[in-house]
């Protein structure tokens, strides 16, 4: 009898590795999350006193601390409470488009806690440049922008290398030293287009929410403090 050659099995095609729908850290998904669902209340769910009584306790408003009121728990809470107020949903939508596409690398490289810190911290910078150049406004101060551009900030100390660990992106390399910053072409071509559209907004009254959204002298804040201070955030002093 002749002989059969053996049947052959075909292995088993192996599963790729599912990649998430949203593709962010869970941190910047919560922050995106948490000024929707204010915005959301804020726009459905208050009257016109009400908003007014939110933007009393939740808004950044610089003549609270020029010595002619008293200074209560907002006065403390609201340096860093206006970050998730907005003005309208161009101007809440701008901005969480910008989040996610900075926030999320920074976050990556940061981890959870200090990420929430950094946004802590050049959320308050934003507002206290602010103050400091408006001492007596009466306006209210919103928006998460002031935080966000001091992600971008922090973007340019790593001339916007990015690094894929897994399914995750996240700025990498070192932190370069400012002068090495200021070498590079690609760095100081996109500080010149920040610095002159934040200019053009602020003198000319261009972007969304032009009744509140947060001042141009804000932006220059939150984004120098990410600027200069991210490398604290790492703990590496360069």
């Amino acid at each position: 009898m002749s002989e059969q050659p053996a049947r052959t099995i075909p292995p088993e095609p192996r599963e790729r590795p599912r990649e998430p729908v949203f593709n962010m850290p869970g941190v910047v998904v919560l922050l995106i999350a948490i000024c929707a669902m204010v915005h959301v209340v804020s726009v459905y769910a208050l009257n016109r006193g009400q908003y007014g009584d939110l933007l009393l306790r939740a808004a950044f408003i610089p003549i609270r601390y020029s010595g002619m009121f008293d200074l209560d728990v907002y006065a403390f809470t609201t340096p860093f409470t206006y970050t998730f107020l907005h003005g309208d949903w161009l101007h809440l939508g701008i901005n969480m488009v910008w989040l996610a596409a900075f926030g999320s690398p920074l976050a990556n490289r940061l981890g959870t806690l200090r990420f929430l810190l950094f946004w802590a911290v050049t959320g308050l910078s934003a507002a206290a440049l602010h103050w400091a150049i408006h001492p007596l406004d009466q306006g209210p101060l919103i928006g998460a922008s002031g935080a966000i551009s001091g992600m971008m900030g922090a973007a340019t100390r790593f001339a916007f290398r990015i690094e894929r660990r897994g399914n995750r992106a996240s700025f990498g390399g070192p932190v370069l030293p400012v002068s090495e910053v200021f070498r590079s072409r690609g760095v100081v071509t996109f500080l010149a287009f920040w610095m002159l559209t934040n200019l053009a907004t602020g003198y000319f009254g261009f972007g969304p929410g032009a009744e509140a959204a947060i001042a141009w002298e804000a932006h220059i804040g939150g984004f120098v403090a990410g600027f200069l201070g991210v490398p604290y955030f790492l703990g590496k002093l360069r």
